[in-house]
């Protein structure tokens, strides 16, 4: 996400298990933040709350809304832990003599270079010679509401779609000036554009907004390895992608698929092993199938509004606020969320899943999001970040 450095701060709502006092919280908060030459023109919301008295120690502004920037993705790490059980389901499928009939899930991991072993891949590579894919469960866009449409050509905006692979990306790799493309069928999409030159607001890779032609304007520029979100617009995207690799026929079944037939899960990866890299890189792509993933356990179709709606009035019915939640990953403004909300999701998780299920997804102290942060309090501090322009968040516990 864009960072501005305007020294605004969202929140600090760290869920504590030690001891300390509200007087000191409050001069420290006072001296260090609130009275600072850095954060005069900031709107500043802090929650500090200790579960063993079920007490708040300090509250500043914990009532108000504010962005959360990737904070967002705590709901929806929730969501995923509580919903996605210990294995992700890559897809269902039933098999009919030589033709193999699979359900898309959404999940993220499919031949995804973060993922070495590809179960679901194995098999789809053994079973049948014929590939029926069905995505009438996607109610979706390839993009969020609020989201900056105009950031459609950079890394962190991977497009959502109902069956991913690749992580939904181009890879571009130079080696000594030879350009490699991954996934190789995107190879013969690529046009060399000496024309204009690689700048603040174009990349050495470039593409239109709806299309899957690759531009490279300066190739010596081009970085060790580029990554650019391809277009999942077009249905024979996806298709294509997978006859290239599977060298199998793939087709589409555009038709609801009968709930009278007996589909089998295909599981793909640990779930937590997914949720681990999301919350320490923050990971917008796979926040987002996450959320997606969710939606298609719970309601059988992939929709955000439909199950942030139910989320909103089941699992989080008792925050403090009521949120605005509009996607799974905070790329969006619209996003609206509480300190006080925080501090009630990370009691969820705790009360839920425990602290040591928490500390192995968020990252600490020197890790992750936090590399450069919190590194004397390592093995302490576990927690999620948040930055987009004008904002910085930070929830968790210590």
């Amino acid at each position: 996400m864009r960072l501005n450095r305007t020294g605004w701060i969202f929140a600090l709502a760290l869920l504590f298990v030690s001891c300390s006092t509200s007087k000191q919280i409050s001069r420290l908060a006072k001296n260090e933040i609130l009275t600072s030459e850095a954060c005069t023109l900031a709107h500043i919301g802090i929650s500090i709350y200790e579960p063993a008295t079920q007490k708040y120690w300090y509250n500043f502004n914990g009532d108000k809304y504010f962005v959360p920037a990737s904070n967002t993705k705590l709901p929806t790490c929730y969501a995923a832990m509580k919903y996605l059980g210990d294995s992700l389901v890559g897809l269902q499928y039933h098999r009919s003599e030589d033709t193999l009939f699979i359900s898309a899930w959404g999940d993220p991991t499919f031949l995804h270079p973060d993922f070495a072993d590809q179960r679901v891949y194995e098999f789809l590579k053994t079973t049948g010679n014929i590939i029926i894919l069905n995505i009438s469960s996607w109610r979706e866009k390839r993009w969020g509401i609020g989201w900056a449409w105009d950031d459609y050509n950079e890394d962190y905006m991977a497009e959502r779609s109902a069956f991913p692979i690749y992580g939904n990306l181009v890879r571009f790799t130079n080696k000594l000036k030879n350009i490699q493309v991954s996934p190789p069928y995107f190879s013969t999409k690529i046009i060399r554009d000496s024309t204009q030159k690689p700048g603040a607001f174009l990349t050495p890779v470039h593409r239109e907004i709806a299309s899957n032609a690759f531009y490279i304007t300066a190739p010596d520029s081009l970085p060790g390895v580029f990554e650019i979100p391809f277009y999942t617009g077009e249905d024979s995207t996806i298709l294509n992608l997978l006859k290239d690799t599977l060298h199998k026929q793939v087709y589409q079944n555009y038709s609801r698929y009968d709930k009278r037939t007996s589909y089998e899960n295909a599981y793909s990866q640990p779930t937590d092993s997914l949720l681990k890299i999301l919350m320490h890189r923050s990971d917008n792509f796979f926040a987002e199938q996450s959320l997606l993933m969710v939606s298609r356990q719970l309601l059988d179709v992939m929709n955000d509004e439909k199950i942030i709606d139910t989320l909103l009035k089941t699992d989080f019915k008792d925050l403090p606020q009521r949120p605005v939640w509009v996607d799974g990953s905070g790329l969006s403004r619209y996003n609206l969320f509480t300190p006080k909300d925080f501090v009630g999701i990370l009691k969820k998780m705790k009360n839920e899943f425990g602290i040591e299920r928490m500390k192995h997804i968020l990252p600490t102290g020197g890790a992750g999001t936090l590399t450069n942060y919190y590194e004397t309090e390592k093995g302490y501090i576990f927690a999620k970040t948040g930055t987009i322009s004008g904002v910085i968040a930070l929830s968790g516990l210590l």
